[in-house]
């Protein structure tokens, strides 16, 4: 038996008096089946698929049955899941013009298969056209496998952000101090001497990134701060309190935090936290907003993150924010148009 205090730090619970499994040790499971649902929807459908016999585009998931989920167990996570699914596509023959419909069925896309092994199968209603059946049966099928592998990569980073939670550094030994982070740049760095302790007592670094958008700052500002811009670029329901002390609730309550300070078209100082970080853990986001002439960079400091969350906090920040928020000034600037 271990002395006292030196017991495995996966362990402890924080000396939390209701033992909760602060530390993820145990099993623990969450349902992805609906964010599933939405995610397939959205990397499946209008996809376009072109060659030399013609245009063909994916249509609507007619048929999506199935079930998803993700469980952490001593650290690790194991994901389940099992779809079948079928879409609609629609077609137009280069040569001819003539326009010609299918479907696209997929019987089991789980776990136990490598997207390169699923089952994909096209067919097509009756008459000509099999020039546009057989380049869904190539193109189509090469697309729709991006489409799976997009999906599981997002299962994988964006669904699972906070699932798996830092653990204690063993007693008389310091955080990882001199880690050296990975894979930093000037652009997107995570700086060693700004490992320090908030919070609950785990280790925690601070992330710095910087992005340029096609947009003016006060525009960039109010989609941080305008419910319906949030709600636009994070495809969810939100709850936006854009005031000092006002909430804030994202991606579908994965992410949650409250404004601390706000300096229209400059600053927001954001407490920023993921659902499963320990309870009561937040880090420090400052967003800070720059005009470059019809441009605008945003700068990222967000301070407190959990070691073990660090790859996954700048994925979520740069998959789900600003790779989402150029989508949708691009769309503004279309529409525009």
């Amino acid at each position: 038996m271990a002395k006292w205090g030196q017991g495995d730090p996966r362990w402890i619970v924080e000396e939390r008096a209701d033992a909760t499994n602060v530390n993820n040790w145990h099993w623990t499971e969450r349902d992805a089946t609906s964010w599933s649902k939405r995610k397939l929807k959205e990397v499946l459908e209008g996809l376009v698929v072109e060659g030399e016999a013609g245009r063909c585009e994916i249509g609507d998931l007619k048929h999506v049955e199935g079930e998803a989920s993700c469980n952490s167990r001593k650290g690790k996570l194991i994901f389940f899941y099992e779809w079948n699914l079928r879409l609609s596509w629609k077609g137009t023959v280069k040569e001819s013009g003539e326009k010609h419909k299918g479907s696209v069925e997929i019987p089991n896309l789980s776990e136990e298969n490598e997207v390169d092994d699923t089952e994909i199968n096209v067919s097509k209603k009756k008459g000509e056209g099999d020039v546009l059946k057989d380049l869904m049966r190539t193109e189509g099928t090469t697309k729709v496998r991006e489409a799976l592998r997009d999906y599981l990569k997002a299962l994988k980073t964006e669904f699972t952000l906070g699932m798996i939670l830092p653990t204690k550094a063993p007693v008389g030994q310091e955080p990882a101090t001199e880690r050296k982070p990975s894979g930093s740049t000037a652009q997107d760095s995570v700086t060693p001497q700004s490992l320090d302790m908030v919070g609950v007592k785990i280790p925690t670094v601070r992330i710095h990134m910087r992005e340029v958008f096609n947009s003016p700052a006060d525009d960039l500002y109010s989609i941080f701060t305008k419910k319906e811009l949030v709600q636009k670029f994070s495809k969810c329901p939100a709850v936006i309190e854009a005031e000092k002390g006002g909430k804030l609730q994202m991606f579908e309550g994965c992410v949650s935090g409250e404004y601390t300070e706000l300096v229209p078209s400059q600053r927001i100082v954001l407490k920023w936290r993921c659902r499963s970080w320990p309870d009561e853990h937040y880090a420090t986001v400052a967003l800070n907003f720059q005009d470059l002439a019809a441009q605008s960079e945003l700068e990222l400091e967000c301070k407190g993150v959990p070691v073990s969350h660090e790859e996954s906090t700048r994925q979520c920040w740069k998959k789900q924010y600003f790779e989402e928020i150029h989508i949708l000034l691009q769309q503004s600037k279309d529409n525009m148009e």
